[in-house]
């Protein structure tokens, strides 16, 4: 039975999707691989990986966890093949039991010269629960090889000697995604993988290691490369954990990597960094990238020509909305979530991808196919995983600069209008109207719009007569119940505006605070609204009067989040303004009561402090 999708601008709408079903549309199609209903003998399946061997056989691996879908249970390696591109596929094969232990975070890399197919893998004692395995955990790295396409499988060989360094002695993982054998430079043939890793002091863990690993011999031996390593302070804080690495070989030869960051305190969920030497050593540490919106997650790096993809979700909160997005300079910049192409707006996880047809990423005669293998479902992204082949052309065409509306802050660049916001008559000039599907403004990242742990004061005019639904105004930094963020929001259904403050203090668990003000204010009536913090205090105001307040509590709203400055749009683009807003401002300090009574009743600018203002009266270059 197959499901209608419509693709209409590039973007996917959300396929409805039958357990075992496929999915068709022009340019995409894709069926689900595996899943517990559907293979003996398994609970859950999950970490994908996928790669395509000299014959054009599609070996698709995942984790089957035997008695739960918990990370260190009893976990065996499987695969399935397909020798037709993806559209059919072969009965699921067992590589390696894990026999009660966890046998899994596949990482295969094919060895185009002689047909091998390697497998590097790691090993920890399994437990009966769900639970994580202990710290420190006893990882081991293992590799397996395949000289028949994928049917038949060495006996694991332990890597521990080679590359798993004493002091790397907690978690340590392979992967989980392809490596690759360089194309280019002097390095040529070169196989490349990468592993992150934890040290452990015997009290707690120390630092956090990401790192290349490479064979010259065609991996009949490895070591480890260029290698990134961060500490870990006493209280548990540190600035990065990259980890769960993909990589991707650029045209000139360089090997960008992109990693996962978790938990570290620089801004963002994604870190990069590059090799110019073929993996034995990093230009420069990881660098996060905080204005690209990803949860933490892992995710997969492909490159088509002069374009590189990023699969992964596009939520910046949940593990959902699949997604991949483009990059046109290498890596070195990354198309917005509202410019990726939507594979699917269901829950979804870890992810691969591989060249199907049309060579591996030098371009060459004909469309380039892509496979993704990646992990989702309706009620969640562990349900199952799917593989989806699509052409090059059914991805998103890349898109000219948005519109934009000026930032009269100092060293400020122009905000993005989005979806077709329009002017509007405003307080005292123009305004911008949103539409409430999928206008909004976005501010592109400056380093001076985070507030930290600073005081400041955000204040905008609204005018709306919504009687219902979510009326977000002002959002700044993360989203969800546990990212650093600032917000103010209408509420009409529950006669209220609210503004709520998440902060992390330390290592300390992520806190909220909000303040509440009664009233409706959907009258269609210019209203103001300011949120400050500071004097031990947050406070709002509405209409240049203290509505509510409360005692503050201490930590960042902007640490460890993807960073964002959103006006009239929730980050997730779960939510969108109806109606319009007129001279948005943000202060890194705490404005007194007279200077917030001045901005409702002379529209005054403070003259100190200003590191955003949005007059929000004209938008310039819109189509």
């Amino acid at each position: 039975m197959f499901a209608t999708v419509l693709a209409a601008a590039g973007l996917l709408a959300a396929p409805g999707h039958a357990a075992g079903g496929q999915t068709r549309a022009a340019g995409f199609e894709q069926q689900v691989l595996f899943r517990a209903d559907q293979e003996s003998g398994y609970a859950c399946f999950r970490i994908p990986a996928v790669v395509r061997t000299v014959r054009n056989t599609l070996l698709a691996f995942a984790e089957g966890r035997v008695l739960n879908c918990g990370d260190a249970a009893d976990i065996d390696l499987v695969v399935k093949r397909s020798t037709d591109g993806g559209r059919t596929w072969g009965p699921l094969q067992v590589i390696n039991r894990g026999e009660g232990d966890t046998h899994g975070n596949p990482a295969p890399v094919v060895d185009r010269r002689t047909g091998r197919v390697l497998l590097a893998e790691t090993y920890n004692t399994g437990r009966t629960d769900s639970a994580n395995c202990a710290v420190p955990c006893d990882r081991v790295p293992y590799l397996q090889f395949s000289d028949d396409d994928g049917l038949t499988w060495s006996e694991p060989r332990d890597l521990s000697e080679e590359i798993l360094p004493g002091e790397w002695n907690s978690w340590y993982a392979t992967g989980p995604v392809h490596g690759i054998q360089l194309a280019h430079g002097e390095h040529a043939g070169r196989l490349v993988f990468g592993v992150n890793a934890e040290t452990w002091d015997g009290r707690r863990i120390t630092a956090n290691h990401a790192a290349l690993v490479v064979s010259d011999d065609g991996g009949d031996s490895w070591r480890i490369g260029a290698t990134d390593t961060w500490p870990v302070a006493r209280d548990g804080t540190f600035r990065q954990k990259p980890s769960e690495v993909t990589l991707a070989e650029r045209a000139d030869g360089s090997v960008l990597v992109s990693g996962r960051e978790q938990d570290g305190t620089d801004l963002g969920h994604r870190a990069q960094a590059v090799s110019r030497d073929g993996g034995d050593s990093f230009t420069a540490p990881f660098r996060a990238i905080p204005d690209l919106y990803m949860p933490q997650v892992q995710g997969s790096l492909l490159r088509l020509g002069d374009r590189m993809l990023l699969a992964g979700p596009a939520d910046p909160d949940r593990r959902r909305t699949m997604a991949v997005r483009s990059s046109y300079d290498g890596g070195r910049t990354w198309e917005s979530a509202d410019r990726g192409t939507v594979v699917t707006r269901d829950w979804s996880g870890y992810s691969d991808m591989v060249h199907i047809d049309g060579g591996d990423g030098d371009g060459g005669n004909g469309e380039n196919t892509v496979g993704l293998l990646y992990e989702a479902g309706t009620a969640d992204a562990r349900d199952e995983i799917r593989f989806a082949r699509f052409s090059e052309s059914w991805l998103a065409p890349r898109r000219g600069p948005d519109p934009t509306t000026p930032d009269r802050a100092p060293g400020a660049r122009p905000a993005a209008v989005l979806g077709g916001a329009r002017e509007t008559p405003g307080v005292s000039g123009g305004a911008l109207a949103f539409d409430g599907t999928d206008d909004a403004v976005r501010l592109p990242f400056r380093r001076q719009l985070p507030l930290d742990d600073g005081e400041f004061t955000v204040s905008l005019w609204f005018r709306h007569t919504a009687q219902d639904g979510e009326q977000p105004l002002l959002w700044m930094g993360g989203v969800g119940s546990t990212q650093p963020q600032v917000w103010v929001r209408d509420e009409p259904a529950s006669d209220r505006i609210q503004a709520l403050i998440t902060v992390r203090d330390g290592a300390a668990p992520p806190r909220s605070l909000s303040v509440r003000a009664a009233g409706a204010y959907g009258d269609g009536q210019w209203h103001h609204v300011a949120l400050r913090r500071g004097g031990g205090r947050l406070t709002l105001f509405v209409d240049g009067r203290e509505a509510a307040g409360t005692a503050d509590v201490p930590g960042s709203v902007s640490r460890t989040a993807p960073f964002g400055v959103h006006v009239g749009q929730k980050p997730d683009g779960r939510a969108h303004f109806t109606g319009a807003i007129d001279e948005v401002r943000v202060h890194d300090r705490a404005l007194s009561d007279d200077e917030v009574a001045d901005l409702r009743d002379r529209d005054g600018a403070p003259a100190s402090g200003t590191i955003l203002r949005l007059p929000m009266d004209r938008v310039d270059g819109a189509r």
